[in-house]
């Protein structure tokens, strides 16, 4: 199939989505109207609430949410064939993804701002806060601990990418301060786009790389990383996080073109199989496509960390419901329509020609080399490259040269790897300072000091960390990262149903969502809890089990809360 159809075939499919599907959820579901009060306005303290331009919030939205997800799901998803991949990638993000998002950001923003697992126990009941907060908690504890050891990966791997991702801090410092001052923020953010891509040109001129071997390099990037997280989740959210979200949200949509004008000029062909035989083939090491696809391409079809960005830090700078739409929904689709792209890039570009060990491979026989096997795929860096190689080739067919095309996308990746950063530990802070709402006494002053709630975080991720030498540490419960995305994601859905339920409105397109992503979830859960055990991994049995336990406590109260009289107001909802 030729890669140019595709991509009019999705691009056209998600604008009549978000039109059309989105338009009736948010017109005749939702209602959504600019009169109610926003908690940005109500609660307003000029640090996490705080009311903000769309535009704006949705470039800190769909960057928190994006990161490295709807990148390196499609990059090894594929060695199934381009088109399950892109099925799930399109039907998914449409009628679960988009559906999730919006729906649990609309439902925040109707109750003061409060968090996913806050609005359980509103919704549901008062235990079961609780037992969502812990899956919440191990969530964003094992991607604040993990992430800190890719991007210091990545600052190893790619050295040219170290001085435009650390000089993007004080250029979003900078931006967010003309912003402040009622500058043009497009004409502003333009500039700071440009100091980015100069940046870019030095860092490949002077790459950056610690005089250190690999594990030490890794460690101190690590430790650099955990000592930005503490003031980047802690200061003023209009002060970094919105404009450099703003920033890379910018450097997206651009990056996002050139591989669409390159795929215009290139017009490649598919060279990855539509269904790849040799990945279903008994003598291969590639695991079966359900349930392992569904977990893996998390970001790009439907995630429950978008849940916690969208009811941890973007409901708070909601200025407008209407809002939600777009950044809900359409943030989604966008995320979505990366992941094509991606797919494209994988599918198409790399068949435009990959040299490895001297040899170089060109069509179907690139693609078959660089998916020989599982093992041969499914690591970071043979990720990432499949991807940066096959957009360095687009790139190239519109005149960039491979070399800076190659960079262009390198610190795109990183970028979009340390926003996932400080996001991650700022709605981290913000569900266990809502655990500690009620408690009272000696614990619960500290709790509530977003310095003390932020350090505690960072210390106990770092722990984790370097648990073991070159910061690999968090690797031991990265196992456990995407079944628990996905049932997070579930979870999620089953809370947004009973609260259409409660107030007797449909439940049809949470309700179908919640169980298909449910099942697939617990089957992949159930599979890894047999490899745990086969393989003694008994830390990994033992959350593995509580987990299951917690969900199955968390779906029974919902189902009892679902068949509760209809109509009937949970305490403490609002409208």
């Amino acid at each position: 199939m030729n890669s140019l159809l595709l991509v009019i075939l999705a691009f056209a499919g998600y604008v009549l989505a978000y039109r059309v599907y989105g338009g009736y959820l948010g017109r005749k579901i939702f209602r959504l109207s600019s009169s109610r009060l926003m908690p940005s306005h109500e609660l307003a303290d000029g640090v996490d609430f705080v009311p903000t331009k769309p535009h704006i919030v949705f470039g800190h939205h769909f960057t928190t949410i994006a990161g490295l997800g709807p990148i390196v799901g499609p990059a090894i998803g594929i060695i199934w064939g381009w088109l399950p991949a892109f099925l799930w990638v399109f039907l998914g993000s449409i009628f679960m993804g988009a559906v999730h998002d919006f729906t649990t950001l609309v439902i925040s923003a109707r109750n003061h701002g409060k968090s996913i697992g806050e609005l359980t126990g509103n919704i549901i009941s008062p235990s079961t806060r609780y037992a969502l907060q812990f899956i919440m908690q191990l969530l964003l504890f094992i991607v604040l601990a993990v992430f800190a050891m890719i991007v210091s990966s990545l600052f190893v791997m790619y050295p040219e990418a170290v001085i435009p991702v650390w000089a993007q801090i004080p250029v979003a410092i900078w931006l967010g301060w003309k912003i402040r001052e009622g500058k043009n923020d497009l004409v502003y953010s333009i500039l700071a786009l440009f100091m980015l891509y100069a940046f870019v040109i030095v860092g490949v001129k002077i790459p950056v790389s610690l005089p250190w071997e690999r594990e030490v390099s890794v460690v101190i990037w690590c430790i650099l990383l955990f000592i930005y997280v503490f003031f980047a989740s802690t200061i003023p959210v209009h002060k970094l996080l919105q404009p450099r979200d703003y920033i890379n949200s910018n450097q997206l949509f651009v990056a996002m073109g050139f591989l669409v004008i390159g795929i215009i000029v290139a017009h490649p062909v598919m060279s990855a199989p539509a269904i790849n035989q040799q990945a279903f083939s008994p003598t291969s090491d590639v695991p079966d496509l359900a349930p392992i696809l569904f977990i893996i391409i998390a970001c790009g079809a439907i995630s429950g960390f978008h849940s916690l960005a969208g009811s941890g830090t973007t409901v708070k700078q909601l200025d407008n419901e209407k809002d939600a739409l777009p950044v809900g929904f359409g943030a989604m689709i966008t995320e979505s329509f990366l992941a094509v792209l991606v797919i494209v890039a994988v599918g198409a570009g790399l068949g435009m020609g990959l040299d490895h060990n001297g040899q170089h491979y060109s069509g179907a026989a690139a693609f078959n080399h660089h998916y020989s096997s599982w093992s041969s795929a499914n690591g970071l860096t043979a990720k990432l490259d499949a991807f940066i190689i096959g957009s360095a080739n687009l790139f190239s067919a519109i005149g960039l040269p491979v070399k800076y095309g190659a960079a262009f996308v390198v610190v795109f990746i990183v970028s979009f790897a340390n926003t996932t950063l400080d996001s991650a530990a700022r709605i981290q802070r913000i569900s266990m300072q809502e655990i500690f709402t009620r408690k009272t006494g000696a614990i619960r002053k500290p709790m509530h000091n977003r310095y003390m709630t932020t350090l505690l975080i960072v210390v106990a991720a770092s722990g984790l960390t370097f648990f073991k030498p070159g910061g690999q540490g968090a690797m031991v419960l990265w196992p456990l990262f995407g079944s628990l995305n996905q049932l997070m994601a579930a979870l999620a859905l089953g809370v947004v149903t009973v609260y259409l339920s409660s107030r007797k409105m449909p439940l049809y397109f949470t309700l179908l969502p919640m169980l298909v992503i449910l099942v697939l979830t617990l089957w992949a859960m159930v599979e890894n809890l047999a490899g745990f055990i086969a393989d003694g991994e008994y830390l990994l049995v033992v959350l593995s089990s509580l987990i299951l336990m917690l969900t199955g406590w968390l779906t029974g109260s919902s189902l009892l809360a679902l068949f509760r009289k209809s109509g009937t107001r949970e305490g403490g909802m609002a409208e």
